[in-house]
């Protein structure tokens, strides 16, 4: 199914220098995909001298071209979401509909930041001299490289791309090794846009391979990373030789607090939508359920009744849920749970792979209750369909106790009081909340976190700031 696919540079496919591949397994039904190019140093080498030919192009495009050439990108996504969607739900194993949602996610990003390019606005200073002018302008950072994570391939890999190029800037992406496809089936889809040869690269191999070969070239000016905080501390020192420009989107370990007031038919439904969502695996899933002590009977029952009945299956079923990406998370979540129960916690449901299913990395939906917060799966991110079930009293404790993570991404509130709600957002230390719906992410607003989430933001009117640098102009008018 890779065939017509490979590295991408100088503005078409390419098979590795040596041929290699690897494989490519369905988590669904743990059956061989195909076999994917396997970038080596020679491909590295090559997309690096691309992405510097592209960006001498590219950069010298005006704004409003960019901007059309960008928003065409977004109408060939829309128009071919079907292709795209296949290959998410082929990689990931999320459900086609969860795949078809993700795909106009990523035209909406691209369609964003195709206006974006548009408002990179100056600013004039007013100087102190009477005979000089001051102003202030941004210019494209230059090559970026842009890691992308599995879990959602094609829009976090739009979010770098679409960024990168309303800035001006090239871009080497580089796809997790689970989800190649997915995002190569973007790039060839894009592609057709009209950015010239070498504004967009990709590259498929080895992640720490390629990635320390990217950053450790004088071509690469920036970094673009998705993944785990132990990922993003491993590139922040390799960029950091070259006090390189990151933006580091990392780990969470959401709160998710019910208040004694909420509407809690309202706040079970935001709770099952936000934590089921990729069937858990997200970084601002609910992580960590405090539910205040007067209805936290009511929302488990309920949370549980209506976690029974989900739907498992493969993706193409129109399931509920699909399986854990890969064989070693499956095995991960598995010791999670049990570790959880061994450590005193009640199972209210689920705990083990699901009986049901022959093939496919299916896990059933977990949810505990007599959890307390110095457990493991209070401190360690689930990445999976772990509900962990607590109580709270007042204000200041679940406040105290949800702050007490060094993830700070994203947090959900459940309240009817807007006193309440807008105290605590305004306490808690994340760099997102969500009071009363599921919805986090959007095209139109900042996504990023605090602490040890990362720093930097993707979306917004803020994200193109990152891929910019600023300069400065003293004019003096006497000459």
């Amino acid at each position: 199914m890779y065939k017509n696919f490979g590295q991408f540079y100088n503005g078409s496919w390419h098979q590795s220098f040596d041929k290699s591949t690897y494989e490519v397994i369905n988590p669904c039904n743990e059956e061989v995909i195909g076999d994917v190019s396997n970038a080596k140093p020679e491909d590295v080498d090559n997309a690096l001298k691309s992405a510097k030919k592209g960006f001498e192009n590219w950069k010298k495009t005006a704004p409003w071209e960019r901007s059309k050439i960008i928003r065409k990108a977004a109408d060939l996504i829309r128009e071919n979401k079907e292709t795209i969607a296949k290959w998410i739900s082929l990689e990931v194993g999320k459900p086609l509909k969860e795949s078809l949602a993700e795909v106009e996610g990523s035209a909406e990003i691209f369609e964003w930041n195709s206006e974006e390019t548009k408002r990179i606005f100056g600013q004039n200073i007013e100087s102190r001299f009477p005979t000089t002018k001051m102003s202030v302008y941004y210019q494209p950072i230059g090559v970026v490289a842009a890691l992308v994570p599995w879990n959602f391939p094609c829009m976090l890999a739009s979010r770098k791309i679409s960024t990168s190029l309303a800035a001006g800037c090239s871009v080497i992406c580089k796809p997790d090794i689970i989800t190649p496809g997915s995002v190569m089936s973007l790039v060839d889809i894009i592609s057709k846009a009209g950015f010239p040869d070498g504004a967009i690269n990709l590259l498929s191999g080895d992640p720490a391979k390629v990635s320390e070969q990217l950053i450790s070239s004088d071509i690469v000016k920036k970094v673009s990373i998705t993944g785990s905080t132990r990922v993003g501390k491993i590139i922040l020192k390799q960029a950091a030789d070259k006090v390189q420009r990151v933006t580091m989107e990392l780990s969470g370990h959401a709160p998710f607090i019910v208040y004694e007031d909420a509407n809690v038919e309202k706040a079970v439904d935001v709770a099952m939508a936000a934590k089921y969502r990729n069937n858990g695996q997200v970084c601002i899933s609910p992580s960590r359920f405090y539910i205040h002590e007067k209805i936290k009977s009511k929302f488990q029952d309920l949370f549980v009744k209506k976690t029974l009945k989900l739907k498992m299956g493969d993706a193409f079923s129109n399931p509920d849920l699909g399986p854990i990406t890969t064989e070693r998370r499956l095995d991960d979540v598995q010791k999670l749970s049990n570790l959880t129960v061994e450590e005193g916690a009640e199972l209210i449901c689920g705990g083990k792979r699901a009986p049901s299913f022959n093939q496919g990395y299916y896990f059933e939906p977990t949810v505990f209750d007599k959890v307390k917060d110095n457990f493991t799966i209070m401190t360690e991110e689930p990445f999976a369909p772990l509900s962990p079930i607590l109580s709270f009293k007042d204000f200041d404790e679940v406040v105290e106790r949800a702050n007490n993570h060094d993830n700070g991404l994203s947090s959900y509130v459940c309240t009817t009081s807007m006193k309440k709600a807008y105290q605590t957002a305004d306490a808690l230390e994340t760099g997102m909340v969500s009071i009363n719906t599921p919805v986090v992410a959007v095209a139109e607003a900042p996504f990023g976190g605090i602490k040890q989430s990362g720093y930097g933001r993707e979306g917004g009117s803020e994200a193109i700031k990152d891929y910019l640098n600023t300069k400065y102009t003293h004019l003096g008018l006497d000459t």
